[in-house]
């Protein structure tokens, strides 16, 4: 096995220089001096993200720097962040805003996203993000479900809220964020004209840590998408994780590639990086390679956090990164889905950096198992848990196993500070995750005489075939060293013989033609590789595999669509 090994230099500079020890003498409650409470005890998420900076010696800090699809620059300091969300929170309240109603986002990567979520913060009210992608369907069900009360967007996707408003009757008002050429109606307000009036000035909600602060839907197998809700407390291992795991410093420019409508869009776009008085970059234009890697230079970008899916695009793309000045990198982690060996060895021979992958979930709130700047990479592997977490690899009945034995990979929701609070309106689903003192995340996983971890697949996604299981992001990792291979997705398919055949499709490099013959040859490449067992049975070359926004393969759709299945939930998918 190829492992990273960290220079001294870097590890001896890093935030946290040395794992084991702050993993022993980690504590929650002394960790809550990151924070900053009210004198009666109580909390904010967005005071400590913008207003404690704006009344510190960060003030004139810039805090966004944002660049827009037509190559538009703005940038904003944390005092006129302050300004601008006191002034949106006021906004808000003059409009029927009060705390734990839900108030959503509906709009593109512009600076209005975070003023409106930071201000809906300093209400008091639940903020709600959704991907600007989002149609009727998908809308309709967050909407209706959450009991909005209020949306932000703007007029080029006001119609479709238009179109179902007349099915929500506890949606109240639209904000809409144009300065020109607005859509008149009765209870549509104009975002500019009432912030123009607006105090800059506004009594910020004291709240419990265990107040609602936001709310994302995430879909599912089956059903509706279902509202996982944050506590405004969940900002504290946001913030260590920033300063531990990205290893965010005052000195950085720091992207984060996500959108908001996901969870690391808020948790690591806005509350992480922020709450820690830090200097964020938002683009807003499309991926490609030529405009990711010119933002990377233009602004210097130093941290850059990324999806896997976009590491493979950068890996498969003929446009070379050394045609652009990246030397202000100093680390790189990745997020969305498990980060094949191949794109950790990619980002080490061609940046001179490899990614450090980071594990966590939409419920979790922020990452719990990662890799660290200061610790050594085996490439492939989840890592070791963020210090508070325990993390353990359980058997059917919530029964720890040994390392090398593959099970459920489970935390002791006691020491994930930012789990889940509810899920919105369904106690019944809440309590599914939880098992024997355990949160059951659903993934297969398995630890290694080190302690590192190391992903298997989705529960339900493990491949039986042959007496053996199989885990398809091994099969899907090995696929990838292909030469002619980009991105491959593997799934299980029904089999007399065997209980289950992989099946494995394939999405080409550009320029390379299918055969036949290339599908025998990748085939037998998988069988060299791993087991005689373990290699696909069938290979389908496709144009591109389904995957949600957050860059996620969604191996379900694959075998729904192979077997003539339902697909379940597909809103958070992007079009297949």
């Amino acid at each position: 096995m190829n492992i990273i090994s960290k220079d001294p230099s870097a590890i001896s500079s890093a935030n946290m220089p040395d794992y084991e020890k702050e993993y022993q003498e980690f504590s929650w409650d002394q960790a809550k001096e990151e924070l900053t409470f009210f004198e009666d005890g109580t909390f904010n998420a967005a005071y400590n993200a913008v207003d404690r900076h704006a009344n510190s010696e960060k003030k004139d800090r810039l805090a966004l720097i944002y660049e827009s699809d037509t190559g538009e620059k703005e940038t904003y300091t944390f005092s006129q962040f302050k300004e601008l969300t006191d002034k949106f929170a006021n906004v808000l309240t003059s409009n029927g805003v009060q705390k734990g109603d839900r108030v959503f986002i509906f709009l593109p990567p512009i600076p209005e996203r975070y003023i409106a979520f930071l201000g809906i913060l300093k209400t008091g009210a639940i903020a709600g993000t959704m991907f600007s992608a989002f149609q009727e369907a998908a809308l309709i069900d967050r909407l209706s479900d959450s009991g909005a009360k209020i949306v932000v967007t703007n007029s080029e996707l006001f119609p479709r809220i238009e179109k179902i408003w007349k099915d929500l009757p506890e949606l109240k008002k639209i904000i809409l964020t144009e300065k020109d050429n607005l859509p008149e109606g009765e209870n549509l307000i104009s975002y500019h004209q009432e912030m123009d009036k607006a105090s800059p000035n506004f009594e910020i909600a004291h709240m419990k840590p265990d107040d609602f602060a936001y709310m994302l839907y995430t879909s599912g197998t089956t059903g509706k998408p279902k509202g996982v809700v944050h506590a405004h407390a969940d900002l504290l291992q946001a913030i260590l994780t920033t300063k531990y795991v990205l290893d965010v410093k005052d000195s950085d420019i720091y992207w984060c590639t996500a959108d908001i409508g996901w969870v690391t869009g808020v948790v690591y776009g806005v509350l992480g990086v922020w709450g820690l008085g830090g200097t964020s970059v938002v683009y807003g234009g499309r991926f490609s390679p030529e405009s990711w890697y010119k933002i990377i230079q233009d602004h210097k970008v130093t941290v850059w956090y990324t999806a896997p899916t976009a590491i493979r695009m950068l890996m498969g793309s003929p446009v070379s990164p050394k045609q652009y000045d990246l030397s202000s990198l100093r680390h790189l982690c990745s997020v969305g889905e498990p980060l094949n060996p191949e794109g950790v060895m990619w980002g080490k021979e061609t940046l001179g950096l490899p990614f450090h992958d980071t594990w966590w979930q939409t419920e979790t709130g922020s990452i719990c198992i990662t890799n660290y700047p200061s610790m050594d990479i085996k490439p492939g592997s989840m890592g070791k848990p963020f210090p508070g977490v325990v993390a353990g690899i359980v058997d059917d009945s919530g029964k720890e196993l040994p390392a090398g034995q593959e099970g459920h990979l489970a935390l002791k929701p006691e020491t994930v500070y930012s789990l889940m609070k509810q899920i919105w309106k369904n106690e019944e689903k809440y309590q599914s995750y939880f098992q024997n003192g355990w949160y059951i995340s659903g993934d297969q996983a398995y630890k290694d005489e080190d302690g590192y971890f190391w992903f298997v697949g989705r529960a339900d996604d493990v491949i039986k075939t042959s007496g053996e299981r199989v885990g398809p992001f091994e099969v899907e990792s090995t696929l990838i060293e292909h030469p002619k291979v980009l991105e491959a997705g593997v799934i299980g398919k029904p089999d007399e013989l065997r209980g289950e055949i992989i099946k494995a499709f394939v999405v080409l490099k550009q320029g390379v033609e299918p055969s036949d013959a290339l599908k025998e040859e990748i085939a037998a490449f998988v069988k060299g590789k791993l087991a005689g067992h373990a290699y696909p049975r069938e290979v389908e070359f496709i144009d591109k595999l389904p995957k949600t926004r957050s860059g996620k393969i969604m191996r379900r759709v694959l075998k729904a669509k192979e077997l003539g299945l339902p697909t379940g939930d597909t809103s958070t998918l992007e079009e297949f």
